[in-house]
């Protein structure tokens, strides 16, 4: 049984979902979709929502800064496993590892206000009544209320329906999040208005405080009100401040109009902020909003149309799509101002401000799917990035809001931008860019700054590698590089080859000669008495266990799954360890490539995964995690590229159509991007450059909608008819109708194309092996 098969199963027996009202609701069996369907009937929010993939259902728009959605008791939100609801809250990414955000949930409840714990008050539902689609959410809970959550860029919607009663309440909890709230206030402005300001602070390990500011306006007057502070309720309060546990309640009377419609506006400038948006996108019925919301995520699916494939594999992939839309996220009010990093007021002029930024992960998949299929939003995230050192002094790593975390380690924002720049999304940044880069590439943030950069800088660039430093206190909130010096390394060089290209093609030629030394610095880690990449500790010497299993200093991996992290000089890496055959044999070790290819689906879930955060003490291919994303792509460079094919489609059957069928964390569109690329058959295996790697497309025909202004031809078509689980090996490829045999093509080829078509076949070829048709490493002649 192949892969094709197995999707097909999995979606109709573990998962799945039924169509509803053009919405959808978990479990039952699935009806087909018509082909003429909405594209938004084929997207199932609930995938990821158990097992940590910590995905959110609720409601948002593309890129959107509200994302309202139900917070069920889990760190991250909601978790399909439970089955109460503590309130619908304004804030989620998509995936992320760590409690954030989940600010002002806000929950109806009947009767009087006895319990200001969210925990305590908490509803009952069941997943039968639940509905959810792109831009909307429903929900019916078991204390007879009905509540409906649509958004706007800037404020989300919420309508309740309640029984007949005139203690039909709305409970606004500031003081409870999904991070540690350090203090909020509460302001009831008039008997239809809520205000409140929310100062929190986490993520993983606590960060610098950060305000987000909200403003509810309910469609008519409440009957009374009050607010809480601690267990103490108070009917008729105006005001509360508190450190502690803090909200709001509003009472209507619904025994003849039984409900209640309300708008919040988001805004992390100030007060004012928040009442811009709701001026700006408020005012508008539910109804309206919620249409508007769906037509606008209709347009967003419909510039990638996918033919061929059954329901479950369109419903996965479309899945992902949307997931992939979700982050980065508006940062600017609607009057373009945005709180910087230098937690000062600026305004964006001539763009959009972005943030949210989970760079180590977004950089090698999401970044280029959204230069590729939305590069105006691309680019203005990548100028928000360029911002954040502009007013910061520092370019980020993981950013939240408007603090530094310093999440994860390497330098993850180097590729994140020379990638922009390699896409053409630069043009008038590229100086400014190259600058904020050069700094980062060549410095360490000094002490008084939240950042951490390249922690490891000094002795980086002093040796050649970054040293693992066991147990090294931490001198900021975060990862810091000595944990991990070895993979800190890999990560330093990619960043520096990346780097070096742009400098060389900005004419800054001594700076791209040293960079692209400093590039090949990997080979400063390569131990050669186990054949693998090792950590040294401080005084060179190699440290940790010599099993390459076993081995310390990687962060979330071993040597085993960061010994391909070498995009940036393949050929070379490979050399080092032996040559092609020796790499070929590692690799097939690596991918269980017998076992895959009796079983594929069995390997992928019993052999390669081993549970949603088992990152350590592997020889195996990790496909739920970051290292091992580009990894499948190696054998495009060891001349068996119809291997790729076979170990990409088996980690596809781990995307399946179910709560459990997302593949470890999303981590704000990571995972969803990757899999949006590989099933169309164009992947970036030098992320931060401009190549794409190719592999045989999971549809027969997709076509892509592309913007004109970076794509002249305004469309590319991709095509490999009778692909399936049995007829997957590239046989040829035609680029316009011309012969291909290169396994990759680079975004200047991509934007000159209309057609890239692959012929297949149910053997593989010798489409690929020549010597010159795998990506050439990085170098002053590339």
């Amino acid at each position: 049984m192949g892969w094709t098969q197995r999707l097909r199963d999995a979606g109709m027996v573990v998962a799945t979902t039924i169509l509803l009202g053009g919405s959808l609701a978990v479990p039952a069996a699935r009806a087909a979709v018509p082909p003429s369907a909405p594209l938004t009937d084929l997207v199932n929010p609930f995938i990821g929502t158990e097992n940590e993939g910590n995905t959110y259902p609720g409601a948002a728009v593309p890129f959107g800064m509200v994302q309202f959605s139900p917070d069920t008791g889990h760190n991250t939100g909601y978790d399909y496993s439970q089955n109460h609801i503590r309130g619908f809250s304004l804030v989620h990414l998509s995936g992320v590892g760590c409690g954030l955000g989940g600010d002002l949930p806000v929950l109806p409840t009947t009767g009087d206000v006895t319990e200001t714990d969210y925990a305590k008050y908490e509803a009952e539902f069941s997943h039968d009544s639940e509905r959810a689609s792109p831009g909307s959410y429903r929900v019916d809970l078991k204390t007879g209320i009905k509540a409906e959550l649509t958004a706007t860029a800037r404020t989300g919607v919420q309508r309740y329906t309640f029984p007949a009663t005139d203690k039909a309440n709305v409970l606004l909890n500031a003081g409870q999040s999904l991070h540690r709230t350090i203090s909020t206030k509460v302001e009831i402005l008039d008997n239809r208005t809520v205000r409140t300001a929310i100062t929190g602070s986490g993520f993983c390990q606590d960060t610098k405080p950060y305000t987000v500011y909200t403003v509810t306006r309910f469609d008519r007057p409440f009957t009374t009100s009050g607010t809480w502070n601690g267990d103490s309720v108070t009917e008729g309060s105006k005001e509360s401040v508190s450190a502690g546990r803090n909200g709001a309640f509003v009472r209507f009377d619904t025994t003849k109009d039984r409900t209640v419609e309300a708008t919040t506006a988001l805004s992390y400038v100030d007060a004012r902020g928040a009442a811009l948006n709701l001026r700006s996108e408020g005012g508008r019925s539910f109804d309206a909003v919620r249409s508007r919301a769906h037509r606008t995520w209709e347009d967003r699916l419909d510039d990638v149309r996918a033919q061929g494939g059954g329901d479950t594999l369109r419903r996965t992939f479309y899945s992902s799509l949307y997931r992939s839309f979700l982050a980065p996220n508006i940062g600017s009010d609607a009057d373009g101002r945005y709180t910087g990093w230098d937690q000062r007021v600026h305004r964006a002029q001539g763009f959009t401000y972005y943030q949210n930024w989970s760079l180590w992960d977004t950089y090698r998949t999401q970044s280029q799917l959204l230069s590729l299929l939305a590069p105006r939003e691309a680019r203005d995230m990548a100028i928000s990035v360029i911002k954040i050192d502009e007013d910061s002094g520092w370019l980020p790593k993981w950013g939240y809001g408007t603090v530094e975390t310093n999440i994860m380690t390497g330098d993850p924002v180097t590729p994140f931008l020379t990638n922009a720049y390699q896409q053409g999304l630069l043009n008038g940044y590229e100086e400014r860019a190259y600058r904020a880069l050069k700094k980062n590439a060549d410095g360490v943030p000094p002490a008084d700054s939240p950042a951490v950069g390249r922690e490891a800088n000094k002795e980086y660039i002093a040796n050649g590698f970054a040293p693992y430093v066991k147990d090294r206190p931490h001198a900021k909130p975060g990862d810091s590089d000595y944990d991990h010096g070895a993979s800190a390394t890999l990560e330093y060089a990619l960043s520096d080859a990346m780097l070096g290209a742009m400098a060389r093609d900005l004419g800054h030629d001594a700076d791209a000669a040293r960079y692209a030394a400093r590039s090949q610095n990997y080979r400063k880690i390569y131990d050669g008495s186990t054949g693998f990449f090792r950590a040294r500790d401080a005084s060179g010497t190699f440290t940790g266990p010599a099993d390459p299993a076993l081995s310390e200093g990687f962060h979330e991996g071993t040597s085993w799954q960061y010994q391909w992290l070498v995009p940036q000089d393949l050929p070379g890496m490979v050399d080092l360890i032996g040559g092609k055959q020796t790499a070929n044999d590692r690799l097939d070790s690596f991918f269980a490539y017998e076992q895959l290819l009796k079983d594929p689906a069995k390997t992928a879930r019993e052999v390669w995964v081993n549970g949603p955060y088992d990152y350590y003490n592997a020889d195996k291919y990790n496909p739920q995690n970051e290292p091992d994303l580009i990894a499948p792509y190696t054998y495009l460079s060891t001349g068996q590229p119809w291997k790729t094919t076979d170990v990409v489609h088996a980690a596809l059957t781990l995307f399946t159509d179910a709560p459990t069928g997302m593949t470890g964390n999303d981590d704000l569109g990571t995972m969803s991007a990757w899999n949006v690329l590989s099933s169309i058959g164009i992947f970036p295996v030098q992320p931060g450059y401009d190549t794409w790697g190719l592999s045989t497309p999971v549809f027969e025909r997709v076509d892509l909608t592309l913007d004109r202004r970076y794509y002249p031809r305004g469309a590319l078509t991709i095509t490999a008819m009778g692909t399936s689980d049995r007829d997957r090996y590239i046989q040829s490829a035609k680029v316009d109708g011309s012969s291909y045999g290169r396994t990759y093509l680079t975004t200047e080829s991509l934007r000159g194309l209309r057609s890239l078509s692959f012929t297949v076949g149910a053997e593989p070829s010798g489409w690929g092996t020549s010597a010159d048709a795998a990506p050439p490493a990085l170098g002053p002649t590339r």
